[in-house]
């Protein structure tokens, strides 16, 4: 592939991908437009509750096995050999994309709802703590390298004819007291919420379990990669909250 072909491909790729975030947290905390082809998460059931369970369970499992797989090192060799080394990333973020919209295409509402805060101070209460965990999200991809983690660095790189080097493990910042803060704005993103209904809590604990499971198989590569200086680190650190009178061990240990 040429190389302004890969930094094209890595560029809307990249676009697609944030596209996606933004729409599944209005998604999320029923932002979308009102339409009844497109529902939010927590519209009224469209069919009966068996079928759309099963479909939604689907749709999670879709999610989690494509980010799975895609994370595993044999898949990224599979990979580099029929595209750039460069563009791997930026093919994830290109797969994530169609998967997100996908979900939110197809995801069926059980619309039962198990809270629903209608004090106007409560309700904007929940919805900005909601949000300022995906505002944490976004924040932390940019502590250890944004656009790195979305694939535009390594096409930019590939197009001006430098050698690619992963970005080093480093602590800055939230990364002194917690090791997952982007799973940690994840969480709050899909719990801290005005509006739950039975489908809500289906996404939310699918998504807090591929979580969970994600997480620990990405600190065995990390340890695999960094060995003791990883081990050191998840010593002296929590995983998703700071673990306060450790944390200068860990940045001692690790630097």
């Amino acid at each position: 592939m040429k190389k302004i072909t890969v930094l094209l491909y890595g560029t809307v790729n990249y676009l697609l991908g944030s596209l996606s975030l933004v729409a599944l947290i209005a998604f999320v905390f029923n932002l979308l437009p009102a339409n009844p082809w497109l529902p939010n998460i927590d519209s009224a059931a469209r069919a009966s509750w068996v079928p759309a369970l099963l479909i939604d369970l689907g749709l999670i499992a879709l999610f989690a096995v494509q980010h799975s797989i895609m994370a595993r090192r044999s898949f990224k060799q599979w990979l580099t050999r029929r595209v750039p080394a460069a563009a791997e990333r930026s093919t994830f973020m290109l797969a994530t994309a169609l998967v997100v919209f996908l979900l939110i295409g197809l995801w069926q509402p059980i619309g039962q709802p198990l809270w629903q805060v209608d004090n106007d101070v409560a309700h904007a209460v929940l919805l900005a703590g909601g949000l300022a965990g995906w505002a944490l999200v976004f924040y932390s991809t940019f502590l250890i390298s944004h656009f790195d983690l979305f694939g535009l660095r390594q096409v930019w790189l590939y197009f001006r004819g430098k050698s690619y080097a992963p970005v080093p493990f480093q602590l800055s910042s939230l990364y002194r007291y917690v090791r997952h803060p982007i799973m940690t704005g994840v969480f709050l993103g899909i719990w801290v919420t005005p509006e739950m209904s039975v489908g809500h809590l289906v996404f939310a604990l699918g998504m807090s379990a591929y979580i969970m499971i994600g997480v620990m198989h990405e600190e065995r590569d990390l340890v695999r990669q960094f060995g003791q200086r990883y081990l050191a680190y998840r010593a002296a650190t929590g995983r998703f909250l700071p673990a306060l009178r450790r944390a200068a061990k860990a940045a001692t240990e690790v630097a």
